[in-house]
């Protein structure tokens, strides 16, 4: 059962607004629980029904409306993937519905052998607001019989990353392979794993709600953390967006004392995290250095 709100917080009007909501077909099957959220937000601002629509509206789109083409027909999706006699193909092509993964598709095959390179061997994975990244599964050089839960607010989205998972490993780690609808705002993954990816996530976040990145970054229990973000808008623009996110990100590290090591691809910057120090003494100085993977 997915919680929503406590019902002494739940007022007529905040029902009345969810359930608008979740009546338009491109939103029938966001998470109840971030629609409480927000909508508890809007009406503080917009008390009036139409006008608080409107409002959260306008907020499911820059979270997640704006990067799905459309309303995914999983069935099919599911019945292509596995029809197929090419599954990485069959992947590429779903991942191109849905414009945060479209977006690292020319970078696929290197995103991955890359960062994975500066990491021991991953047995479990977070994938927070993973939109359509689980088919990119097949490009992470995981160890054999690795773990993989991802965390989005689409209900209806879950079981197809998970049945399509699934199909990408053998049938006795298939139990291994979660997909969970979850408001990571309002609950912040608690599930313990080496690797969390958290890919183009933190802007999203703290549009919604200015401290949700920290209390994401505090909450989650991994080891490493790959946070990324776009260096162009949706539309294509670049916009100084480099040099923005490198300050946020480092207002966001600011006295965690993790280290980390940055990563500039084409379309995207990346900053893989470890949520630990190692310290060295430099002519009395003491600096953060990123560690080496362990040896396999």
């Amino acid at each position: 059962m997915i919680p929503s709100a406590p019902p002494d917080l739940v007022t007529p009007q905040l029902r009345n607004l969810v359930t608008a909501i979740l009546n338009t077909p491109k939103y029938r099957h966001i998470s109840p629980e971030l629609l409480h959220r927000i909508g508890r937000d809007e009406l503080k601002k917009r008390p009036r029904h139409k006008e608080a629509v409107k409002g959260v509206k306008s907020k499911l789109h820059q979270i997640g409306g704006a990067y799905l083409d459309s309303n995914p027909k999983y069935g099919r999706l599911l019945t292509q993937l596995q029809a197929s006699g090419d599954r990485p193909v069959a992947c590429r092509s779903i991942m191109r519905q849905h414009s945060s993964t479209r977006e690292r598709l020319p970078i696929l095959d290197r995103f991955y052998s890359t960062v994975f390179a500066d990491l021991p061997p991953i047995h479990s994975v977070l994938d927070i607001a993973s939109g359509f990244n689980p088919l990119a599964r097949a490009w992470m050089p995981l160890a054999p019989r690795a773990s993989y839960t991802a965390y989005d607010i689409y209900g209806d989205m879950m079981p197809f990353l998970q049945a399509a998972m699934r199909l990408m490993v053998d049938e006795e780690d298939g139990a291994n392979q979660t997909a969970v609808q979850q408001d990571i705002i309002s609950r912040p993954p608690t599930k313990k794993a080496e690797l969390a990816l958290i890919l183009k996530t933190l802007p999203v976040l703290a549009m919604v709600d200015e401290t949700a990145v920290s209390r994401l970054l505090d909450t989650i229990q991994a080891d490493y953390l790959l946070i990324t973000f776009p260096v162009r808008s949706l539309g294509g623009r670049q916009k100084g967006m480099v040099q923005n996110y490198d300050r946020l990100f480092k207002n966001w590290m600011n006295g965690r004392g993790w280290s980390h090591k940055r990563y500039l691809f084409d379309g995207e910057l990346a900053f893989l995290v470890k949520k630990d120090v190692l310290e060295v003494t430099v002519t009395g100085h003491t600096d953060s250095i990123y560690p080496k993977p362990h040896a396999p």
